[in-house]
């Protein structure tokens, strides 16, 4: 008997498209979650929503399938469940009523258009021209990785592809030029320094730029609700807001790498050879880079509303707006083609994963499943009698590392920040509001340094080999609350400075 089912647990293993263990976990925990009573304060309907999105959460964090086979579950259970509403038609409404959203589309569309800069070599052109400058110590070339992270931040919403399909490559390039290669044992020469700063870098400049990751306008529109409307965070806002503390980070994390995972090879004056050969091997400034460079910067112009500073708030464009007039410009000029929007599948695989977890967020907040939540959580706090200081520092802590368990920076951010922004707003004083605000908006990228899995640029540089899993979660850890304290302690400053608070 004990042999059969073996044999039949090998069987569908084998047979099904899905990780069978996780798929039972998951299984389960919706199971039990139907189960449990309705909390007082929620309806029926409320509460099997919220069994629909942890369960969603659960199978995400557990890999079952892909996200996009996950999300789009959710949109299948959603619209059988008629939790929403009473018909199949106003369910199946409600379970795609984000794909209508333009922010959605924002993320979608800056996804195709950071495809040009890998098919035109741009991007990593410019990551060559930083090593050239500054590679003659192996603490430079992780000064150049991090300022070609902070130079392509503002226009390519997607840190995925900016860390590890632009910058990543490069720095595997300059590693296997100092023969440091896990393959042979030698990745502790340069290459996992390398991989560390090339890591690190990605959530501080994410931090950066409202476009420089693919859930800041989410974050923008939840600090806009849970302040009443009156904090609403433009680009330029976020942009100014976020410079010093952000610089400063940026300064410390290659110094700070270094002493936690110091090379093995501390001068590198090859580097600069090396990356000098590659440009002279690229040559001058093809037709189709200086496009790119010439659409990047008309977008960052109208991203940062320069128009609208000279000429008035008629020519003030929604953002999502300027990323299809790029997109465009890209494609009559021939500088991508229709089948790279085709094939680009990393942001149709965003429209439904991204356009899921934002729908499901958002019935949550319109069945008052936030608003119980935070009310739950306020009442708690008070009661433990913490001082206003001590809750905000609960709340963006408990934040930040509850990142442990998950898989996504949206899906964390989706299902707990408006919650949490919710509460700080009704229990810090009013004087105080905009930086703890900013403080979360900068916790919401900070949070991406924990773990191999912490978002989509982790696995690929983890999978590289270079560093491993005890280093990565080791410097993750220190990197996270050194980060935090500098927000805290340069942010505060600065944005009274600004006149934020």
């Amino acid at each position: 008997m004990t042999a059969r089912l073996i044999a039949l647990y090998r069987y569908f293993k084998q047979a099904v498209p899905f990780r069978l263990i996780p798929a039972f976990i998951t299984t389960g925990v919706l199971i039990g979650l139907l189960l449990v009573p309705v909390p007082d304060g929620l309806r029926p309907e409320a509460w099997h929503l919220v069994a629909i999105f942890l369960t969603t959460i659960v199978a995400i964090i557990l890999k079952v399938m892909p996200i996009g086979v996950m999300a789009m579950m959710a949109i299948v259970i959603l619209s059988l469940a008629q939790v929403t509403s009473p018909t199949s038609k106003g369910a199946i409404t409600d379970a795609l009523s984000s794909f209508s959203n333009p922010l959605i589309w924002l993320i979608v569309v800056a996804v195709l258009i950071s495809r040009g800069l890998k098919k035109t070599g741009l991007g990593s052109r410019i990551g060559l021209m930083f090593i050239a400058l500054m590679g003659k110590r192996t603490v430079g070339i992780g000064y150049g990785l991090a300022i070609c992270e902070l130079v392509l931040a503002p226009f390519t919403p997607s840190n995925t592809a900016r860390g590890g399909g632009i910058v990543h490559p490069i720095m595997k390039s300059i590693a296997s030029a100092f023969d440091s290669d896990p393959a042979t044992g030698t990745q502790g020469k340069v290459g996992t320094y390398l991989a560390l700063v090339n890591y690190h870098a990605n959530p501080i400049t994410s931090a950066m730029f409202l476009t420089a990751t693919a859930p800041n306008p989410l974050v923008v529109d939840y600090v806009a609700k849970a302040t009443g409307q009156s904090l609403h965070l433009t680009w330029t806002t976020w942009a100014l807001c976020m410079l010093l503390p952000g610089l400063v980070a940026l300064l410390t994390m290659p110094l700070v790498v270094f002493l936690l995972a110091p090379p093995e090879l501390k001068a590198t004056p090859n580097a600069v050879a090396y990356a000098r050969g590659e440009l002279a091997r690229m040559g001058p400034l093809s037709g189709k880079e200086r496009v790119m460079l010439g659409v990047f910067g008309l977008m960052l112009l109208l991203w940062a509303n320069v128009p609208a500073m000279i000429f008035g708030p008629g020519w003030t464009l929604d953002p999502t707006v300027v990323a299809f007039l790029g997109l465009f410009a890209l494609i009559i000029t021939g500088t991508i083609d229709w089948d790279d929007v085709l094939s680009e599948k990393s942001a149709w695989d965003t429209l439904i994963w991204f356009g899921a977890l934002v729908m499901l967020a958002e019935q949550l907040n319109k069945l008052g499943v936030i608003s119980w939540f935070s009310i739950g959580m306020r009442d708690a706090i008070v009661a433990s009698g913490m001082g206003w200081f001590w809750v905000a520092a609960v709340l963006v802590a408990a934040f930040v590392f509850s990142h442990y368990l998950f898989a996504s920076t949206t899906a964390h951010i989706s299902a707990m920040m408006l919650a949490f922004l919710t509460v700080g707003a009704q229990l810090v004083p009013g004087d105080y509001l905009v930086p703890f605000m900013l403080m979360m908006t900068a916790g919401s990228a900070i949070m991406m340094t924990l773990t191999h899995y912490a978002t989509g640029t982790s696995p690929i540089i983890f999978g590289s080999g270079y560093v491993t899993m005890g280093q990565w979660w080791r410097v993750g850890a220190v990197m996270c609350v050194l980060e935090l304290l500098i927000f805290a302690i340069v942010g505060t400053a600065w944005w009274r400075v600004l006149g934020m608070w």
